[in-house]
């Protein structure tokens, strides 16, 4: 490590993320999670069903190859990854609806079956299917905060047996015209009301396909070269199917294959919650009001009609309203056991310190679910060794979730045994599942959101978020305050803020990109924290032998630095002397009352490490949310937290490191 100054603050705010030119990142860990080279070698997950079937005579989608209802062979569809592909929701199909109008004066997809399969973008994008063709892409535009429709070339087919104002005719055809460029001179006709920029229908002899005009039509003649593009034409056909469907009928469709899924997601709860170690156990399906955790509370009072199931909600408090409403109301309607645990202020009273959550920083799961879900579990455990927990996780959800096996340990929560049935399934066996058993679910999917959750969560779309101003102003007046006054303290411009670029804490090379397009400075000039770690010095000899490293600490309690330090070795503390001194085998930590801290050991590696540690453990006590996960990952029962003091380790502790593994704060020390 090179000598000089390099300064580290645990505001929860990460100026890497917003002046690369100024940021000397130094990474306690070891490894540089920047780095590019790293990244490289991350691998993506493959999802092998990145496909679904459609049957052309009963014009329904299928999840298997053979139809139900007319046993004919379906045709398949390929699909984008990760193909979690799922239903439109009246919402999105008001929105299709009004985008086609505004395009191309018409709307021929009517009460159609239409399938939304989300693939790459800035925020919302999906693919538009409607009888098994690849109709065109619904986005959400980030540069125009708006929702925007491509058309793609079977949509244009379609198209253009219903609209003529929005086509361009071709006065000579040619089998190489797609991505060409067109000169005025070889264009037969064009609608009078097109416009520069449109997406235009185009026809060229016996070919169809679809461009972007380059001129108003009235200036055709007038224009300078090309006055089109044409971006795919071919000379296949492409028509919507005569038979329109009902969701009824694609049930019946699909049904024998909704009875195989829903018998192994059973099959799989009761082979787990069964056996010897399990059988006597209390069940509890995590329920957070949202479709899958719905389709597992359903499977699971099916497998286990003779055992106690209850339904366990974390309410956050950053819950939707109709979230709250539609937990409560199902379970009192359907008899079912609920358990609610309440976070209350908790988000609120940790965001002035965190700063506001995101993609990369998801601070809020750990204080807002695992802080009251340990409390829950921990009521379990006094009665039983395990804690059995159904959760609805999704292999289709996200990349992250690809690798989840059918049970799993939580690491942050000892002792609760997660089972998840549905992991292999998609949004649309989901969906299926719950218009099969008739099942009501989360208004909020009708009203425009993909996913359930805090109405505030980086997670959620930029689309969604904006959705949510719009049924909830008092909700998203509160959060847009905050976070207006946030980038005011970040020296960042109320864009930042109104383009969502705030649910990074590094941004990522596209929404980079969107900045330079729109002049959005992501360069901010982070304020010093309360609490501070500047490293003074870099690993050097030391005069009485060894190497030692050196640090300046601001804004720290000596006392209460003193109370959790026992973790890493032996702990004095003469207030009189102002000194904290902490002895491990060979090497110690002095840290003084006028903040100054000195790691010496009889190594390079060795006095990094130990700094390191102490450097994870005073961040920690600093910043310490009560969460309590620390306490139940202890296995000797040496961690008391106090609400003055912090966090107190007794001589019990083994130095296992259990605890400071399983903390929030040192999982996100680097951001």
């Amino acid at each position: 490590m090179k000598k000089g100054r390099q300064h580290f603050q645990s505001s929860g705010k990460n100026k890497k993320g917003y002046d690369k030119k100024t940021y000397k990142k130094y990474s306690y860990s070891g490894k540089n999670k920047a780095d590019p080279q790293n990244k490289s070698r991350i691998k993506r997950a493959n999802y092998e069903n990145d496909f679904i079937f459609w049957c052309k005579d009963c014009n329904v989608p299928l999840i298997g190859p053979k139809c139900c209802t007319c046993a004919k062979e379906a045709i398949k569809l390929n699909l984008s990854q990760p193909a979690d592909i799922r239903f439109c929701s009246p919402y999105e199909r008001g929105i299709l609806h009004e985008k086609l109008l505004e395009s191309f004066e018409c709307d021929p997809i009517g009460e159609r079956i239409v399938l939304l399969n989300k693939i790459p973008g800035d925020d919302k994008t999906d693919e538009v299917i409607v009888d098994g063709l690849f109709f065109g892409i619904l986005r959400f535009d980030l540069s125009m905060m708006d929702y925007a429709f491509d058309i793609q070339l079977e949509g244009a087919k379609i198209l253009l047996e219903f609209s003529k104002e929005k086509t361009v005719v071709l006065e000579r055809s040619s089998k190489h015209l797609n991505g060409k460029k067109v000169k005025s001179q070889d264009i037969e006709s064009i609608g009078s009301d097109i416009k520069s920029g449109d997406d235009v229908l185009v026809v060229s002899g016996n070919l169809t396909g679809f461009g972007v005009s380059y001129c108003d039509a009235q200036d055709l003649r007038s224009c300078p070269d090309p006055a089109l593009r044409v971006r795919k034409i071919d000379s296949n056909l492409a028509s919507l199917n005569p038979k329109i469907a009902s969701m009824d009928e694609v049930i019946a469709a699909n049904i024998d294959y909704l009875r195989k899924l829903g018998k192994n997601a059973i099959n799989t709860i009761k082979g787990i919650a069964n056996q010897a170690d399990y059988k006597g156990l209390p069940v509890h399906v995590s329920f957070s009001g949202g479709k899958d955790s719905l389709v597992i509370l359903d499977l699971t009072i099916s497998a286990l009609r003779n055992r106690k199931v209850e339904a366990f909600f974390i309410n956050t408090g950053i819950e939707f309203p109709e979230t709250l409403d539609f937990v409560h109301e199902y379970c009192g309607k359907n008899n079912i056991t609920l358990t609610e645990k309440q976070a209350g202020d908790t988000f609120w009273e940790n965001v002035e310190s965190f700063g506001p959550p995101a993609k990369d920083f998801r601070w809020c799961c750990k204080v807002c679910k695992l802080g009251p879900a340990n409390t829950a579990i921990e009521e379990c455990l006094e009665t039983s060794k395990t804690c059995l927990t159904i959760d609805g996780k999704r292999k289709h959800e996200s990349f992250s979730r690809a690798n989840i096996a059918a049970s799993e340990m939580n690491p942050f929560v000892p002792g609760q045994l997660n089972i998840f049935p549905i992991r292999d399934w998609r949004a649309i066996e989901v969906w299926l599942y719950i218009h099969w058993r008739k099942l009501d679910y989360n208004p909020l999917y009708d009203m425009g959101f993909e996913r359930v959750g805090c109405y505030l969560c980086p997670a959620a779309l930029s689309a969604e978020y904006h959705r949510m101003g719009e049924i909830h102003p008092d909700m998203y007046n509160r959060w847009e305050s905050f976070l207006l006054n946030w980038s005011k303290d970040m020296g960042l411009s109320d864009s930042f803020i109104e383009h969502g670029l705030w649910r990074w804490k590094e941004l990522p090379p596209k929404m980079i990109k969107l900045c330079d397009e729109l002049g959005i400075s992501s360069s901010g000039s982070m304020p010093r924290s309360d609490f501070s770690i500047d490293i003074v010095s870099g690993i050097s000899p030391c005069k009485a032998g060894g190497y030692s490293i050196e640090s300046a600490i601001h804004g720290f309690s000596m006392k209460s630095s003193a109370n959790i330090m026992n973790i890493i070795g032996e702990t004095v503390f003469s207030e009189e002397l102002g000194l904290l001194l902490v002895k491990t085998r060979s090497s110690t930590v002095k840290i003084f009352s006028s903040g100054n801290m000195l790691v010496n050991a009889e190594n390079r590696e060795a006095a990094d490490k130990l700094h390191v540690e102490a450097v994870k453990q005073l961040i920690r006590n600093h910043k310490c949310t009560g969460c309590g996960i620390c306490i139940n990952a202890c296995p000797v029962a040496a961690i008391i937290l106090d609400n003055e003091n912090g966090i107190l380790v007794n001589e019990r502790c083994t130095r296992c490191g259990k605890c400071t593994r399983s903390c929030v704060i040192v999982k996100y020390m680097e951001k």
